[in-house]
């Protein structure tokens, strides 16, 4: 479903084809820099599988493991994945706190879920010394996790847009850890000065963004989205 979220058509991340070799990834992006990879996978086969039919079909009555969006709460609620899409897969409601808005994103139970993850066809990139790890998600309109930093790793939207905000290590973005994304992009965002706003930007399906070590970064689904992580750790 689309968001009422409008999409903003300014992007400050770089992007890159599927000419980028390796080596060129190393050199110029897996230490230093995000960027966004288009045309790196073909994942038309796994999106047909990410349908909510076809979802519904196959998880339903499966548990899956939700998150509160807080950049510091750990709270974890169970409940049944059809429960999850027809009751709490709805539009962020701008005034509702992080911790009262849960996310299906990240605890995939990869004996129910590992059959799906087969079928991905994850970017041709690594990092040295790293081995990959699938997270997935679906989320409502308007919700997305707010500022946090963790290892490297890519991200790939398969329905849906989503809109990410990025900022290096040595630059520690004003948040408060229980505000949405939704409610830190009409309160704060707006005030930044342009030095100091983040890098951005939307993400169509298909497309791959990659993250380096330690970058903070935010999200915000402007639709019902459905994406993809691979964590290198």
């Amino acid at each position: 479903l689309a968001g009422t979220v409008p999409e903003e058509p300014r992007c400050t991340v770089e992007r890159a084809d599927a000419s980028l070799t390796y080596s060129l990834f190393l050199q110029r992006f897996a230490f230093s820099r995000p960027v966004i990879l288009g045309g790196v996978t073909d994942n038309s086969a796994f999106r047909a599988l990410c349908t909510r039919e076809k979802l519904l079909a196959a998880f339903g009555p499966f548990p899956v493991r939700l998150s509160t969006a807080n950049t510091y709460s750990y709270r974890k609620v169970d409940v049944p994945f059809q429960e999850y899409v027809e009751h709490l897969l709805k539009p962020q409601d701008p005034a509702r706190l992080g911790s009262d808005t849960l996310y299906f994103f990240g605890d995939n139970n990869f004996t129910e879920w590992g059959p799906l993850f087969q079928h991905y066809v994850p970017p041709p990139f690594r990092i040295p010394g790293t081995s990959p790890a699938y997270s997935f998600g679906i989320a409502g309109s308007g919700s997305g996790v707010p500022f946090h930093w963790h290892g490297p790793g890519f991200s790939e939207v398969i329905f849906g847009r989503k809109r990410w905000f990025l900022y290096p290590p040595d630059q520690t973005p004003h948040f408060h850890p229980n505000e949405t994304t939704l409610a830190w992009l009409q309160h704060t965002y707006p005030t930044l000065p342009p030095a100091q706003r983040p890098l951005e930007c939307t993400l169509h399906p298909g497309e791959v963004l990659y993250f380096p070590d330690r970058w903070w970064h935010a999200t915000l689904n402007l639709d019902t989205s459905v994406f993809i992580s691979t964590f290198l750790g």
